[in-house]
């Protein structure tokens, strides 16, 4: 169960100036809002929300719609690296196990081995072969059963709610809680990753010297056997996870966090579990859930809503958590330097100074961050379709002028 890191009451002040945004900053602020009215606009945006204030009194320098419920794309990627953190802090891995189904007698394990994922996104063939050589160094030489691949830790729904289906191996692969290098084999993506990764490990097996008389199949263990543990690898820290999910804005690392969530917080592996244990951790640290909908973890769903005001919020509260401050941060792309913002604000005032989340789909466009340490920012934009070119061009345009300032 999570720990609870700050008080909500820490983050009350900058709510207060959000219930009613209009179109203009405050008073003391007019200039910069009035440059940054001029940025944002953009021909082939139907909708538009953005808010910017600053990081450490939470004072809105901008509003606009700022409790408009819009399409965040990607952007729904930082609640799922917000709640993660949360529950599970930067230092967390995940395990993957080999347990045996029989007896060790001598060099010969009679029985069967179970190759058991628990959500590892970054499970690769050199983990197989880890496994592998822990295996052997178990004294194991010959494997009398089936080398089974049990994906049960979550559930076996291959996409989320909401996606369209061509999304389906072309935005991510099958979603399981055992994919072995993101369900890559022999050139092509699996639809079956437990059953892959069962062959996988049976190769890697056999390259250790550790032969296998059985096939290699995929199915849970039975819960009544009592299972040997044999070996077990651990995963990069969540940290690192999340630096690349976000750099590169990987929609299948953000799913199968989504349902480590669900299995962590209520014991179901499942995308709805895990939609339901983000919005409850974002009640808990003050972020405003008014017309917010988690739908899966990626932002590929058509079914989400966030709100820009829900977004900063997010945002202010990760710079106020000394546990994953530096975490969440640096798992954000820095304009013109890298990750999705590589290409963008180049020569500009943003340069090497936003931190800040991409998010792209047929129908919206966003981005949201932080800028020198100062500003906190978000911008959503929806259209159908969007003119994704001018969103982009006027949310670097915003984020140009906040740096300048």
């Amino acid at each position: 169960m999570r720990a609870r890191l700050v008080s909500a009451g820490l983050l009350v002040s900058c709510l207060l100036a959000w219930a009613g945004a209009a179109n203009a900053a405050p008073r003391s602020n007019a200039a910069l809002g009035t440059k940054l009215a001029q940025a944002l606009r953009a021909p082939g945006v139907a909708r538009s929300s953005a808010i910017a204030v600053e990081l450490g009194s939470g004072k809105v320098v901008y509003a606009r719609n700022a409790t408009l419920p819009l399409i965040p794309a990607s952007n729904e990627k930082l609640a799922v690296t917000y709640a993660s953190l949360v529950s599970f802090g930067p230092a967390y891995r995940i395990e993957t196990q080999v347990l045996g189904l029989g007896e060790q007698d001598a060099a010969e394990w009679h029985g069967d081995l179970v190759l058991k994922g628990f959500g590892d996104p970054t499970l690769s063939s050199l983990g197989l072969r880890r496994l592998a050589a822990e295996v052997r160094g178990a004294g194991i030489r010959l494997v009398t059963g089936r080398i089974l691949g049990d994906e049960s830790y979550f559930d076996t729904f291959r996409m989320a709610p909401g996606w369209k289906p061509q999304f389906f191996i072309n935005e991510s692969p099958p979603l399981s809680a055992l994919t072995v290098d993101r369900g890559r084999y022999l050139g092509r993506t699996s639809r079956m990753p437990a059953h892959t990764a069962a062959l996988l490990f049976r190769k890697a097996l056999a390259e250790a010297g550790v032969r296998v008389v059985g096939p290699a199949v995929s199915g849970a263990a039975p819960v009544e056997a009592e299972a040997f543990p044999i070996a077990s690898l651990l995963s990069p820290p969540l940290a690192s996870i999340l630096r690349f999910m976000d750099y590169e804005s990987d929609n299948f690392t953000a799913e199968i966090l989504l349902k480590q969530l669900g299995t962590l917080e209520s014991g179901r592996g499942t995308t709805a579990a895990g939609a339901l244990a983000v919005r409850g951790i974002l009640g808990d640290y003050g972020v405003p859930l008014d017309g917010v909908r988690i739908a899966d973890g990626s932002g590929l769903s058509r079914l989400n809503r966030l709100t820009v005001s829900t977004l900063v919020q997010m945002l202010r509260s990760a710079w106020t958590s000394p546990d994953f401050r530096d975490s969440f941060f640096s798992s954000l792309p820095v304009a013109a330097r890298s990750g999705t913002l590589e290409r963008r604000m180049i020569r500009t005032a943003a340069a090497g100074r936003v931190r800040a989340k991409t998010g792209t789909t047929r129908e919206s466009s966003a981005l949201s961050g932080i800028v020198k340490g100062r500003y906190a920012f978000s911008i959503l934009q929806n259209g159908y379709p969007v003119a994704h070119w001018a969103a982009r061009r006027s949310q670097d345009r915003f984020a140009a002028v906040l740096a300048a300032n």
